[in-house]
């Protein structure tokens, strides 16, 4: 393996892009290789999102070397190819703090620097939000102003991709598309736009030979915008005709530039400089090798998307001992769907780019002909397993809880409006940690509560995930949603035997007098901890309750809760506006029961980005929290 570098001469003379700026071309190579050195290093000790930072360092540097940032915009897509940007625009001695509590944020967001113009915690966005600035810097005079869209990793299979491409097609703009391409996500890269960029090729000679040609012409008088575009479409169906290749962003009227090696940087910077001026929309698109600069990311490069701390020498990674302890809650949902789909033929498997994230990968490696990876596109996701289930079929449709939220309008109208049997797996449900406020679980309880049709559940713990996703695959039980957190249960023990649940029936896991505590979900561990300290330190007499099922609600437990007791206390980890404590709420009110109800969940706000031991402390459902306030006289 390659002597990875561990001082840093240029990169510590940087504190903006203006100092990386004062470079020599030649420099900037070795500014690449202290700049993965860097990443290295930082990374090794505070996990982060690895190997797409390393593949996108060449194009960081020269991105913020041809063009005057923060003044020209740099719309990043997917945050995790950012940390070089981020180490470059100010951040550097800073950048230890990365996806620590109250330390750098894990992604860019404008919050923190005017260096990072927009938000992009998820995938798909930077087009769109590249055009709205370039018609905004139209509009506002600003003709000076140069934007770039930096979009990769898996990212142009989302459909809002596509809207964007469609849109800067038809207005005018001279924004610069980069479309890194290294064939990847978090895992392959999937679909026909992987395919079809894997066998599109041109020429950069025809390119530069095309652009002088057309600059001479401008000066000649021979050639107006108008007559431009129409020459463009006729050397495009020429060279189509000649490669026997169509090029769909030339289709489309987006000058396109590449295959180019997105490693040298010196050879970007000169591409860059050649295309800057260029009128009308451009796409620069670039082969890049996820990991590069480190051979262990380089080999295998879905593991060290985010591969946790590791040697920086060796590439050893750092595992912790599992073996005592209990299982993470998606691989319980993996072993458990094999499971399923061994006994139950309808089942299939579907996810959007997360089959070892959500692992999924289980039953792909098993039944591969029985499991969809449809790449980053979750509303198709949604439809996709609504078609299959109109005909028959029996998807398990695996996605993180906030990025289900892209498929809204689908879950809605095209799975539970005709009530079709989908299991709508929500993974990484509740706070998440380092991942920050993109990236929280907080919103599902309460947009999904409203749709008719849908059975939503949460499983307390790792037996009762197993008997939901069970129960969920009997038949006529329409569309159900089950929502589980990141990381680990409560059960080393974790199997069990595979029994249906009564849907729409929660449990009293234990009798009180005092106050009733409703839970649902994996929070209920942590208030039944603090319910034992509770009883210990003052003698209450508390009762606690599973609701288990948000909808539909257990009627009968509530009666009982709301006949028995004048004061609740209502446990959820995800928003108190619309969540089950506002779903208790409600039904008490509607049933005449007015009992003092206290809910505890995320506040109106969006959560920052920390350990979630840490953030349950910030939002006042950590065990502390809830027992003051379940001790409050």
């Amino acid at each position: 393996m390659d002597k990875i570098l561990d001082q840093y001469p240029l990169l510590e003379t940087i504190d903006s892009p203006e100092q990386l700026r004062a470079l020599k071309v030649d420099q900037l190579p070795q500014l690449c290789a202290e700049l993965r050195g860097k990443i290295i290093h930082e990374l090794a000790v505070n996990p982060g999102h690895f190997a797409a930072s390393m593949g996108a360092v060449d194009i960081t540097v020269a991105l913020h070397y041809v063009y005057q940032t923060p003044y020209d915009r740099i719309v990043w897509d997917v945050g995790h190819q950012a940390y070089g940007h981020k180490i470059l625009t100010g951040r550097r001695d800073r950048f230890d703090t990365n996806r620590k509590f109250k330390g750098i944020a894990p992604f860019p967001t404008p919050l923190e620097s005017e260096y990072d113009t927009f938000a992009c915690g998820h995938a798909s966005n930077s087009i769109s939000a590249a055009l709205g600035m370039a018609v905004a810097a139209m509009q506002q005079g600003e003709k000076n102003r140069h934007v770039v869209a930096i979009i990769g990793d898996g990212s142009m299979s989302g459909g809002l991709a596509f809207e964007g491409l469609n849109n800067v097609s038809s207005t005018p703009n001279d924004m610069l598309i980069i479309l890194n391409d290294n064939d990847m996500a978090i895992d392959r890269s999937v679909g026909g736009m992987k395919q079809y960029l894997f066998n599109l090729t041109t020429s950069n000679s025809y390119n530069q030979l095309r652009f002088r040609l057309s600059k001479l012409l401008f000066r000649m008088g021979l050639l107006n915008e108008e007559r431009r575009k129409a020459l463009i479409r006729f050397a495009n169906s020429l060279k189509s005709m000649a490669a026997m290749q169509q090029n769909i962003f030339e289709g489309m009227n987006i000058r396109y530039f590449g295959p180019v090696d997105g490693h040298d940087v010196t050879k970007l910077v000169k591409t860059l400089r050649d295309i800057k001026e260029l009128p009308g929309p451009k796409l620069l698109h670039l082969h890049t090798c996820k990991g590069k600069g480190f051979a262990p990311a380089e080999q295998d490069p879905g593991p060290w998307h985010a591969p946790g701390r590791f040697d920086p020498q060796t590439g050893l990674r750092i595992k912790e001992d599992e073996s005592q302890l209990p299982p993470k809650f998606q691989d319980v949902f993996g072993h458990t769907l094999v499971e399923l789909a061994e006994k139950n033929p309808r089942i299939v498997g579907v996810t959007p780019a997360m089959p070892t994230g959500c692992s999924m990968n289980i039953m792909m490696a098993r039944m591969p002909e029985r499991t969809f990876d449809v790449g980053i596109a979750e509303g198709h996701a949604a439809t996709f397993s609504g078609g299959m289930a109109k005909e028959g079929l029996l998807p398990f449709c695996n996605i993180y809880s906030s990025f289900m939220q892209r498929a809204y309008d689908n879950i809605i109208h095209d799975i539970a409006l005709l009530r079709l049997p989908v299991v709508i797996c929500l993974d990484r449900a509740g706070l998440v940690g380092e991942d920050g406020p993109t990236h929280h679980g907080a919103f599902d309880l309460a947009c999904l509560r409203p749709i008719p049709n849908l059975t939503i559940a949460s499983p307390m713990d790792e037996h009762e995930l197993r008997r939901l996703m069970f129960t969920a695959q009997l038949p006529d039980k329409g569309p159900f949603v089950i929502r589980y957190p990141r990381g680990r249960g409560v059960l080393v023990d974790w199997r069990c035997p595979l029994e249906e649940v009564s849907v729409g029936k929660g449990r009293c896991l234990k009798q009180g007098s005092d106050l009733a505590v409703i839970t649902i979900g994996p929070i209920g561990n942590t208030a039944a901890r603090a319910i034992a300290q509770a009883e210990a330190a003052q003698r209450l007499s508390i009762a606690h309750y599973d609701l288990r099922f948000l909808k539909p609600l257990d009627e009968e437990l509530l009666r009982e809760v709301g006949e028995k007791f004048q004061r609740i206390v209502t446990v959820e980890d995800g928003v108190r506006a619309g969540g089950m404590g506002s779903a208790v709420l409600e039904w008490m009110n509607d049933h005449g029961y007015y009992p003092q109800v206290k809910r505890l969940g995320l506040p109106d706000q969006f959560i920052e980005h920390g350990s979630v031991k840490q953030l349950q402390q910030l939002c006042g459902i950590d065990e502390e929290s809830i027992l003051q306030v379940i001790s409050e006289k």
